[in-house]
């Protein structure tokens, strides 16, 4: 069994009732392809950038589960005619939990290569 996070966005002009329709399709859908779900993180309803299906904003969900490797090309195929969902994306979940990387280290990771830069032109020059 492998694992997938999958983000869904609902369409928000859909009322409570039917929002949460929408999403035990989408858990159904995945458990019948006899997936194992694992989490559902609801963000709520958030503004897009920009305009999709003359829709401005939507409801975000995360869904975290554990298939066998054939299952997200068939949830992906039948989501794809699913009423409701705007967007939806399945991605694999393989990282452990603790990698080592501490989120502070990656931002000085960053600044050490932006200092680099002006160095290397320093230097052609």
């Amino acid at each position: 069994m492998n694992k997938y996070e999958m983000a869904v966005v609902i369409n928000g002009k859909l009322e409570e009732d039917a929002k949460n329709a929408v999403l035990d399709k989408v858990k159904a859908l995945i458990e019948r392809f006899e997936g194992t779900i694992k989490n559902v993180d609801e963000w709520g309803k958030k503004r897009f950038a920009y305009e999709i299906q003359k829709s401005k904003e939507g409801y975000y969900n995360f869904i975290k589960f554990e298939a066998e490797s054939t299952a997200p090309a068939e949830i992906e195929h039948r989501m794809r005619i699913m009423d409701g969902v705007v967007r939806y994306l399945i991605v694999t979940d393989d990282l452990p939990e603790n990698t080592g990387i501490k989120k502070e280290e990656a931002p000085a990771a960053e600044s050490a290569a932006e200092e680099a830069v002006p160095e290397a032109a320093a230097e052609e020059e």
